[in-house]
């Protein structure tokens, strides 16, 4: 789409769809051992923090039960080992919003632990749930396993 915002760095092409431009501004993309990893200030908020009239979130549904399910079984206990967690803050429109906690908030690691574990186990066993958005404050993380890499 012409509309598009296109970056050329070496032989990396990034092309930003028109609606994300503003969603991606002091975004910063990366690559490193984690892989090919993007931080972006602007993470979308959970759904009862951007409408604060509104009740919290039912967790009930059994898809939000299978998810928090899954995290007390599978992913948390691996967490643990670092001192972390992940908690499932709301669930809307096939996406699944975590907060994580302890050794992750803030952890240098937290992106990939959340694409290439999190986010793996939880869409092979919920179809239902599309994207995985991190409502976590890593800013305010105090005791990160591993420390983010100062720039």
């Amino acid at each position: 789409d012409e509309a598009d915002t296109v970056e050329r760095h070496g032989e990396l092409t990034i092309v930003v769809g028109a609606d994300s431009v503003e969603k991606l501004v002091g975004a910063k993309l990366d690559f490193n051992s984690a892989g090919l990893v993007m931080t972006n200030p602007n993470t979308p908020l959970p759904p009862q923090a951007r409408r604060p009239d509104m009740p919290e979130p039912d967790l009930s549904s059994p898809i939000a039960k299978q998810l928090v399910a899954i995290l007390e079984e599978q992913i948390n206990p691996s967490l643990a080992s670092h001192g972390g967690r992940a908690d499932l803050v709301a669930i809307e429109d096939g996406s699944a919003y975590l907060r994580l906690s302890g050794g992750c908030q803030g952890c240098g690691m937290a992106a990939a632990t959340l694409s290439q574990g999190i986010e793996v186990a939880i869409m092979e066993a919920i179809p239902e749930i599309e994207r995985i958005i991190d409502v976590t404050d890593h800013a305010s993380g105090s005791n990160p396993y591993f420390e983010a890499a100062k720039k």
